[in-house]
Protein backbone atom coordinates (compact mmCIF):
# COMPACT_ATOMS: atom_id res chain seq x y z
CA UNK A 1 0.00 0.00 0.00
CA UNK A 2 1.28 3.45 -0.89
CA UNK A 3 1.74 5.92 1.95
CA UNK A 4 -0.61 8.89 2.00
CA UNK A 5 0.52 11.79 -0.17
CA UNK A 6 1.40 14.03 2.79
CA UNK A 7 3.73 11.33 4.18
CA UNK A 8 5.46 10.91 0.81
CA UNK A 9 5.91 14.67 0.56
CA UNK A 10 7.19 14.85 4.14
CA UNK A 11 9.73 12.12 3.32
CA UNK A 12 11.25 14.42 0.69
CA UNK A 13 11.56 17.46 2.97
CA UNK A 14 14.84 18.15 4.82
CA UNK A 15 13.29 17.93 8.32
CA UNK A 16 15.06 21.04 9.57
CA UNK A 17 11.76 22.16 11.18
CA UNK A 18 12.94 25.72 10.52
CA UNK A 19 9.48 27.20 9.82
CA UNK A 20 10.85 29.31 6.96
CA UNK A 21 8.05 27.88 4.78
CA UNK A 22 5.55 29.67 7.10
CA UNK A 23 4.36 26.40 8.66
CA UNK A 24 5.15 25.01 12.13
CA UNK A 25 7.42 22.33 10.69
CA UNK A 26 8.02 20.01 7.78
CA UNK A 27 5.00 17.78 8.37
CA UNK A 28 2.45 20.65 8.44
CA UNK A 29 4.06 22.02 5.27
CA UNK A 30 3.80 18.58 3.62
CA UNK A 31 0.14 18.36 4.62
CA UNK A 32 -0.51 21.81 3.15
CA UNK A 33 1.16 20.85 -0.13
CA UNK A 34 -0.92 17.66 -0.25
CA UNK A 35 -4.10 19.70 0.32
CA UNK A 36 -3.11 22.22 -2.33
CA UNK A 37 -2.88 25.14 0.11
CA UNK A 38 0.91 25.56 -0.15
CA UNK A 39 3.29 25.57 -3.08
CA UNK A 40 6.31 23.29 -3.56
CA UNK A 41 8.78 26.19 -3.61
CA UNK A 42 8.62 27.42 -0.02
CA UNK A 43 11.50 25.42 1.55
CA UNK A 44 14.88 27.20 1.47
CA UNK A 45 16.76 24.31 3.14
CA UNK A 46 15.41 21.88 0.55
CA UNK A 47 16.31 24.31 -2.19
CA UNK A 48 16.26 23.55 -5.89
CA UNK A 49 16.83 19.81 -5.43
CA UNK A 50 13.95 19.58 -2.97
CA UNK A 51 11.65 21.43 -5.36
CA UNK A 52 12.65 19.08 -8.20
CA UNK A 53 11.87 16.02 -6.04
CA UNK A 54 8.49 17.44 -4.97
CA UNK A 55 7.61 18.35 -8.56
CA UNK A 56 8.47 14.83 -9.73
CA UNK A 57 6.37 13.26 -6.97
CA UNK A 58 3.40 15.47 -7.76
CA UNK A 59 3.81 15.32 -11.54
CA UNK A 60 4.05 19.08 -11.92
CA UNK A 61 6.67 21.47 -13.24
CA UNK A 62 9.47 22.56 -10.95
CA UNK A 63 9.75 26.27 -10.24
CA UNK A 64 12.31 28.52 -8.58
CA UNK A 65 12.41 28.90 -4.81
CA UNK A 66 10.11 31.74 -3.78
CA UNK A 67 12.45 34.40 -2.28
CA UNK A 68 9.72 35.49 0.15
CA UNK A 69 10.64 32.39 2.18
CA UNK A 70 14.40 32.85 1.98
CA UNK A 71 17.28 31.83 -0.20
CA UNK A 72 19.04 28.54 -0.71
CA UNK A 73 22.47 28.52 0.90
CA UNK A 74 25.09 26.12 2.19
CA UNK A 75 24.17 24.16 5.32
CA UNK A 76 24.81 26.03 8.55
CA UNK A 77 24.92 25.01 12.21
CA UNK A 78 24.44 27.07 15.35
CA UNK A 79 27.49 27.85 17.45
CA UNK A 80 27.29 29.35 20.93
CA UNK A 81 30.06 31.67 22.10
CA UNK A 82 30.37 29.88 25.41
CA UNK A 83 32.27 32.75 27.04
CA UNK A 84 29.29 35.06 26.45
CA UNK A 85 26.53 32.55 27.27
CA UNK A 86 24.71 33.49 30.49
CA UNK A 87 22.82 30.21 30.82
CA UNK A 88 19.38 31.78 30.42
CA UNK A 89 17.98 28.60 28.72
CA UNK A 90 15.90 30.66 26.26
CA UNK A 91 17.53 28.86 23.33
CA UNK A 92 16.51 25.39 24.54
CA UNK A 93 12.73 25.36 23.90
CA UNK A 94 12.83 26.49 20.26
CA UNK A 95 15.45 23.91 19.23
CA UNK A 96 13.42 21.29 17.34
CA UNK A 97 15.94 18.48 17.82
CA UNK A 98 17.29 19.15 21.33
CA UNK A 99 20.68 19.92 19.81
CA UNK A 100 21.53 22.43 22.54
CA UNK A 101 22.85 21.26 25.89
CA UNK A 102 22.88 23.39 29.00
CA UNK A 103 21.07 24.23 32.17
CA UNK A 104 20.00 27.36 33.98
CA UNK A 105 22.88 29.66 34.89
CA UNK A 106 25.39 27.38 33.16
CA UNK A 107 27.03 27.67 29.78
CA UNK A 108 25.27 26.05 26.83
CA UNK A 109 26.71 24.33 23.79
CA UNK A 110 25.40 23.01 20.49
CA UNK A 111 25.84 19.40 19.42
CA UNK A 112 26.73 20.19 15.81
CA UNK A 113 25.81 16.73 14.54
CA UNK A 114 22.23 17.20 15.83
CA UNK A 115 21.78 20.82 14.69
CA UNK A 116 19.55 21.22 11.63
CA UNK A 117 20.58 24.84 11.07
CA UNK A 118 17.02 26.06 11.61
CA UNK A 119 18.17 29.31 13.30
CA UNK A 120 15.24 29.23 15.75
CA UNK A 121 17.64 29.57 18.70
CA UNK A 122 19.04 32.93 17.57
CA UNK A 123 16.13 35.31 18.22
CA UNK A 124 15.46 34.28 21.86
CA UNK A 125 19.10 34.73 22.91
CA UNK A 126 19.26 37.95 24.97
CA UNK A 127 23.04 38.32 24.67
CA UNK A 128 23.42 37.47 20.96
CA UNK A 129 25.97 34.73 21.64
CA UNK A 130 24.61 32.37 18.96
CA UNK A 131 25.85 32.57 15.40
CA UNK A 132 25.40 30.38 12.37
CA UNK A 133 28.52 28.93 10.80
CA UNK A 134 29.08 26.62 7.84
CA UNK A 135 28.56 22.98 8.77
CA UNK A 136 31.60 20.73 8.60
CA UNK A 137 29.56 18.32 6.45
CA UNK A 138 27.66 20.14 3.73
CA UNK A 139 25.82 17.01 2.58
CA UNK A 140 22.36 16.83 4.14
CA UNK A 141 21.18 13.37 3.23
CA UNK A 142 17.87 11.54 3.53
CA UNK A 143 19.49 9.71 6.45
CA UNK A 144 20.19 13.05 8.17
CA UNK A 145 16.59 14.11 7.53
CA UNK A 146 15.22 10.86 8.98
CA UNK A 147 17.46 11.22 12.04
CA UNK A 148 16.27 14.80 12.58
CA UNK A 149 12.64 13.74 12.14
CA UNK A 150 13.09 11.07 14.83
CA UNK A 151 14.72 13.58 17.22
CA UNK A 152 11.94 16.10 16.56
CA UNK A 153 9.28 13.46 17.20
CA UNK A 154 11.09 12.31 20.37
CA UNK A 155 11.19 15.87 21.67
CA UNK A 156 7.48 16.30 20.97
CA UNK A 157 6.69 13.01 22.78
CA UNK A 158 8.79 14.13 25.75
CA UNK A 159 7.02 17.49 25.90
CA UNK A 160 3.60 15.83 25.64
CA UNK A 161 4.53 13.43 28.45
CA UNK A 162 5.68 16.33 30.61
CA UNK A 163 2.41 18.14 29.95
CA UNK A 164 0.40 15.02 30.84
CA UNK A 165 2.37 14.57 34.06
CA UNK A 166 1.86 18.24 34.93
CA UNK A 167 -1.90 17.97 34.35
CA UNK A 168 -2.10 14.82 36.47
CA UNK A 169 -0.10 16.48 39.25
CA UNK A 170 -2.39 19.53 39.21
CA UNK A 171 -5.48 17.30 39.30
CA UNK A 172 -4.10 15.42 42.32
CA UNK A 173 -3.42 18.74 44.06
CA UNK A 174 -6.97 19.94 43.32
CA UNK A 175 -8.39 16.70 44.71
CA UNK A 176 -6.27 17.02 47.84
CA UNK A 177 -7.34 20.65 48.34
CA UNK A 178 -10.98 19.65 47.87
CA UNK A 179 -10.58 16.94 50.55
CA UNK A 180 -8.96 19.41 52.91
CA UNK A 181 -11.68 21.97 52.29
CA UNK A 182 -14.36 19.31 52.78
CA UNK A 183 -12.75 18.15 56.04
CA UNK A 184 -12.61 21.72 57.34
CA UNK A 185 -16.29 22.39 56.56
CA UNK A 186 -17.38 19.14 58.27
CA UNK A 187 -15.69 20.19 61.52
Amino acid sequence: MTAPLAERIDALLPQTQCRKCSFAGCKPYAEAIAQGSADINQCPPGGEQGIIKLAALLGIAAKPLDPIFGIERPRLVAVIDEADCIGCTKCLPPCPTDAILGSSKHMHTVIAAECTGCELCIAPCPVNCITMQPAADQNWTAENANHSRRRFQAKNRRLAQQETEKTERLNRQKQLLAKIKSAKTSL
